[in-house]
């Protein structure tokens, strides 16, 4: 099953490692990750996405909530939650394509970035299904010669949230 851990720890050197070591050392690989200081500087949020039964999930989150740099951390994927991810895409286009590649932008809400004789660049933010059907539908109309992702950003919906000391 898919998780979306949320992570509160402080912004320090070697926190992050130390939480990405914790999933590693288990055997869990860590599809995506999103980490940046929050409103206080001091304190970042890391987001990241795997896979794995809820119980062995559950038992990292556990143990993930004793690392010394770790202020709070929760799985989402349990709750109510908004998720986002940034997709920036660069493809080979001819002058005959151009009106295919605005149709597909416009249809998908994304933005156009930038454009030359060749090539064309657009960016969405969504989610997981909405890039990968955008992707898949630039693909249609030419080929794809770069992407970035910047990994899932989420947080709970409502009244929740995860606390700083």
């Amino acid at each position: 099953m898919r998780h979306i851990v949320s992570i509160l720890l402080q912004n320090e050197a070697g926190a992050l490692a130390r939480v990405a070591n914790m999933f590693s050392a288990r055997g869990y690989n860590i599809e995506s990750l999103c980490v940046a200081p929050t409103h206080d500087p001091a304190v970042s949020r890391l987001t990241l996405v795997t896979t794995g039964s809820d119980a062995v999930i559950e038992q990292i989150v556990g143990q993930t909530r004793k690392l010394v740099d770790v202020v709070d951390i929760a799985d989402l994927s349990a709750t109510d939650h908004v998720e986002c991810e940034l997709l920036i895409i660069k493809i080979e286009l001819l002058p005959q394509q151009a009106n295919a590649f605005i149709h597909c932008v416009r249809d998908h809400h994304a933005t156009a970035l930038d454009g030359s004789e060749n090539t064309r660049t657009a960016q969405l933010a969504g989610t997981a299904a909405q890039i990968e059907a955008f992707i898949a539908d630039l693909a249609k109309i030419s080929n794809v010669l770069e992407l970035v992702r910047s990994g899932v950003a989420a947080l709970a919906l409502g009244q929740s949230v995860l606390h700083q000391a």
